[in-house]
């Protein structure tokens, strides 16, 4: 299998491939670039890069390769919904009121992410404050299908969809009320995940744990091309912050384990 074919590979083969020095971080990064340089033209998926702070970090990770035995994320380039708050980067919510904001702090779920081992390359199109059933705002339009650019990517995580589907990031974090999850995930042929409620933190999210009637039905959840894949980032992201008083303790079983018999 060649090296650009790396980018299709699960999060398993993918920590695997790195482990075994089969490829670098740098280079795992930079492919992962290049993809979403290649197809964002055509997707709009990526609506905010950090290229240049992604390759940075994975030289660093590169020259501190003993962190891939305690990171379980190591080396992995992902992207993230422009309804997370990421520290340094442009965070809109997809609102025009907020196009020059740039948060001086992670929500919890990105910081996590990061804390992991994860690469942030940039962030990924949403509707205007997730409320959508289409990937569609005014400060950068609409986000197109990777199958035929005719079609919707649903929403509201029609960004992280889209991009995940087209190769360019190993996963990206989408928030649920109504399907906003589910439904870009199906239309682009990708997994999804919507956590149960009070397991996932959402401080630092467009919709917080403050946000009213939507408050009981909003999760923040994985998408990635693989449903095992889901497992390890829900694992992550899961767990009280001692910010958002709605997260309790909660076992996450391994779903390989379970059974339903009797």
């Amino acid at each position: 299998m060649s090296i650009k074919e790396i980018i299709t590979y699960p999060i398993k083969d993918l920590l695997d491939s790195l482990r075994n020095k089969t490829i670098s971080v740098e280079e795992l990064t930079n492919l992962h670039i290049n993809q979403i340089k290649s197809v964002n033209k055509s997707l709009n998926a990526v609506v905010q890069n950090s290229f240049e702070s992604a390759i940075k970090t994975a030289k660093f990770m590169d020259n501190n390769f003993n962190d891939c035995n305690t990171k379980p994320l190591f080396g992995l380039p992902f992207t993230l919904k422009d309804s997370v708050d990421t520290k340094g980067i442009i965070s809109t919510w997809g609102t025009e009121g907020r196009t020059k904001f740039i948060p001086k702090h992670n929500a919890t779920v990105a910081e996590r992410l990061i804390n992991a081992g994860g690469i942030l390359m940039g962030k990924t199109n949403t509707p205007e404050f997730t409320m959508g059933g289409e990937t569609d705002n005014v400060p950068y339009g609409r986000t197109n299908n990777p199958y035929n650019f005719n079609f919707t990517t649903g929403g509201s995580s029609g960004g992280a969809a889209a991009i995940i589907s087209a190769c360019g990031s190993v996963f990206d974090l989408g928030t649920d009320t109504g399907g906003s999850i589910r439904m870009p995930a199906h239309h682009c042929g990708i997994s999804g995940l919507k956590p149960t409620f009070g397991r996932v933190p959402r401080t630092g999210h467009a919709i917080s744990f403050d946000a009213g009637p939507g408050d009981l039905l909003t999760s923040i959840g994985p998408l990635a091309r693989f449903v095992d894949d889901l497992i390890p980032l829900t694992n992550i992201i899961s767990g009280p912050d001692n910010v958002d008083p709605t997260v309790v303790i909660s076992p996450l079983n391994d779903p390989n384990i379970i059974t339903t018999k009797n």
